[in-house]
């Protein structure tokens, strides 16, 4: 693939960008590598103050970063605003928590008399050069949770953004050189998917993260095992939201839409697959349906618009096939499932029903504006349907019964429960899935503490 800015409104190449060779990846790594010598010995307090100047900056440029995502990928401009004012949000959390999450930890008197030390402490320390291989749905916020914690940590970063996106990916590292930041501390490889395995095996890069396909991750994970790396997987989600008799079935439904569509249909986290109890099933259906065939379908730009196009056209392909293959097996379509016509990849929202296992839209992921609808008789089958899937990313429950709230939580095979309300991310909360969904947590405690040598120091009397 190209690494260019094509718009998807349109289709129009607005900006081509030739990959680094091999010499520039060279004088990047070397870098990435010399500035960790010394950004490791940095405090806590220097650290955060750049940090803070990165959201006061990014927070100054929302609007115009805003309209290159929209340009870039299609999100809604208003969404595009929300995810950098989101991104400076878990900056300053960062900024503010490092510390205390990163603080040394005493164990237990009797554990370090019975040891025979005089002390013991286990100190959490930086590892070195990260590389991050990131998707193009949510351009800013993905690298921000990865590279806020890591540069807190002591790390440096190496950014390798989805080639679709190349303006925003020079732009965080324009944002982090301009808050104050060295260098070498965070930069962005413009290169090809297939320059990652090559870096991934040198020595100076310590570990990776990856959000993205799940091709993408068996590669990342399969190199970097071979080297013996850390890596944090995060890739495909088919959420299930799961509607009971008891839950506010009018609410449910306005929700479920947001659910369904933000960012185009395309988050790993949006809800995809409609599990409701037959009580509620109709009910809900008929209004879940007549929200989504009202969105507003449109330039991204506008800022009207509720729904934009797919990033790219392949997406848009992949899909149709997913929703042909279901109407061809039996399902029934109740809105939406036509290609427009005219320019970019726009799909609109598609309401799909009458689902069964035999379906390819009931095993693989939908990534575009498509929700699928299931008839549950009781719990039990609510949750058979539920983790009748190969990912596990998050799931949304809607019940007011306590006692199946706690048989959610205890049962359904997912990273995330979310009761009564969609699954979001936040700064405070860990982030990451079961299954074929990943492995490892971003965000929080956890997601600061996955590229840190947990140092265990022990001292005789």
């Amino acid at each position: 693939m190209p690494i260019a800015t094509v718009n998807p409104a349109n289709g129009e190449t607005l900006k081509t960008y030739e990959a680094m060779g091999e010499e520039e990846i060279e004088r990047r790594l070397q870098l990435a590598e010399a500035t960790f010598r010394t950004y490791r010995t940095s405090t806590f307090a220097e650290r955060a103050r750049l940090l803070h100047r990165a959201a006061d900056l990014l927070e100054a440029d929302q609007a115009n970063i805003g309209r290159v995502m929209t340009t870039e990928m299609g999100k809604p401009v208003k969404q595009a605003r929300a995810e950098a004012a989101k991104c400076a949000k878990a900056m300053r959390w960062y900024a503010e928590h490092a510390e205390e999450l990163l603080a040394d930890e005493q164990p237990a008197a009797a554990d370090v008399q019975d040891s025979g030390a005089s002390r013991v402490l286990v100190r959490y320390r930086p590892l070195g050069p990260v590389l991050a291989v990131m998707p193009w749905n949510f351009p800013l916020w993905q690298v921000v949770r990865f590279a806020a914690p890591a540069l807190m940590a002591g790390n440096v970063g190496l950014l390798k953004h989805a080639s679709n996106v190349p303006q925003t990916a020079l732009y965080l590292e324009d944002l982090f050189h301009r808050a104050g930041f060295t260098e070498g501390t965070f930069q962005t490889l413009l290169i090809g998917a297939g320059a990652v395995d090559g870096i991934l095996r040198d020595e100076r890069v310590k570990a990776a993260t990856l959000t993205g396909s799940e091709p993408a991750g068996r590669s990342v994970a399969a190199t970097s095992g071979e080297m013996i790396k850390k890596t944090v997987l995060e890739l495909g989600g088919s959420d299930p939201f799961v509607v009971m008799p008891s839950a506010d079935v009018e609410r449910a439904a306005q929700v479920a839409v947001t659910a369904r569509v933000q960012n185009n249909g395309q988050s790993c986290i949006a809800a995809k697959r409609f599990i409701v109890h037959t009580d509620v099933h109709d009910e809900f259906t008929e209004r879940f349906t007549a929200a989504m065939r009202a969105l507003k379908v449109g330039d991204p730009l506008l800022e009207s618009t509720e729904v934009g196009p797919l990033a790219n056209e392949q997406g848009r392909a992949d899909l149709e096939e997913l929703v042909d293959d279901a109407r061809r097996s039996g399902a029934a379509v109740l809105c939406g499932g036509e290609r427009p016509e005219g320019p970019g990849w726009f799909y609109p929202p598609t309401v799909l029903s009458g689902i069964t296992r035999e379906m390819r839209i009931h095993r693989e992921e939908a990534f575009g504006p498509v929700a699928t609808l299931y008839r549950a008789g009781d719990l039990d089958e609510a949750v058979l349907i539920a983790n009748d899937s190969p990912f596990g990313l998050s799931s949304n429950v809607w019940t007011r019964d306590e006692a199946e709230v706690d048989r959610f939580v205890r049962d359904l095979e997912a990273g995330s429960v979310f009761v009564n309300g969609m699954t979001a991310s936040h700064p405070a909360f860990p982030f990451g899935g079961v299954k074929r969904s990943g492995y490892g947590r971003e965000l929080s405690g956890h997601g600061i503490r996955e590229f840190c040598n947990i140092t265990t120091v022990w001292q005789g009397a």
